[in-house]
């Protein structure tokens, strides 16, 4: 049987397994995700935005930091809250809110 060529094998991967640029910058990858699953610990986080730990806890403190974002301890994991009612930071996207994006990504 023949093989499939090289970019539509490639295309078939996972997206983390994609390498090169993406539309979205990975803080809207991580709100995203954060949306449908409010209590993922940064490890899981990181596999699914395709990041490393490190990079994800960067990005959570500065969504928390510019209030996008709000982390509330619950015992011994963090619970997401995402302010979606803000507009995005960009001037070209200013007149969107978060919740847009979020809806984007589902």
């Amino acid at each position: 049987m023949p093989r499939p060529p090289r970019a539509a094998s490639r295309a078939a991967r996972a997206p983390q397994a994609i390498s090169g640029w993406t539309f979205l910058s990975n803080h809207a990858h991580v709100l995203i995700v954060l949306a449908s699953e409010p209590d993922l610990r940064m490890r899981d986080l990181a596999t699914k935005v395709g990041i490393t730990e490190r990079a994800v806890q960067r990005i959570v403190g500065e969504l928390t930091e510019a209030g996008y974002l709000e982390t509330q301890r619950e015992g011994r994991r963090n619970h997401y809250r995402i302010h979606s009612e803000l507009a995005l930071r960009h001037p070209i996207e200013a007149h969107r809110k978060v919740a847009d994006l979020i809806r984007l990504g589902q």
